[in-house]
């Protein structure tokens, strides 16, 4: 199975970072695809977007200044079936990833990708102190359908943080 494309540009307000695509995001070749996936509704609720887009128009993120990418290439049923090896081989690419392409903050969807990024055990949500490429690192819940810890309400809450952060910037 196919790795899924990044969506990327240069100087982007928000680079969101998964921790690996879905099986079913692979096989369609669009970030967030599995109907339980609450990305989108997400970002929209948050502010990113005047209105939700479907998987299909994942594309369609470049024009709010977002990009979508994932830490670790390999598709998997579950994002807990990525190894703490796979982070740390993804790492240096990674950083050069965010060095390239510049994003002014990235945000990792969930503790796990960042942790295995940069080793940290204890992480927070929210802003995080270090930077990462350059970039304002944000850990954010992550919005897959499977993460019952948080709601869609607390997830639109995390995010709209950084989107009023994001606001804040280009005012």
């Amino acid at each position: 199975m196919n790795a899924l494309e990044d969506i990327l540009a240069e100087d982007l307000s928000v680079v969101f970072c998964g921790i690996n695509p879905g099986l079913l995001a692979a096989e369609q070749g669009h970030h967030f695809a599995g109907r339980s996936n609450r990305f989108w509704r997400t970002l929209h609720l948050a502010g990113f977007t005047p209105d939700e887009i479907g998987p299909e128009n994942d594309r369609s993120i470049l024009q709010y200044q977002c990009g979508l990418t994932a830490v670790v290439a390999r598709p998997t049923a579950r994002a807990d079936q990525v190894s703490a090896q796979e982070f740390v081989a993804a790492a240096a690419d990674f950083e050069a990833k965010m060095a390239r392409y510049k994003p002014r903050h990235v945000a990792f969807l969930g503790k796990a990708a960042y942790a295995g990024l940069s080793g940290k055990k204890a992480i927070a949500w929210g802003l995080q102190p270090e930077t990462f490429g350059g970039a304002a690192v944000w850990v954010l819940p992550n919005p897959s359908g499977r993460n019952l810890a948080f709601s869609l309400e607390q997830l639109v809450m995390a995010y709209r943080q950084l989107y009023q952060a994001t606001a804040l910037q280009s005012a």
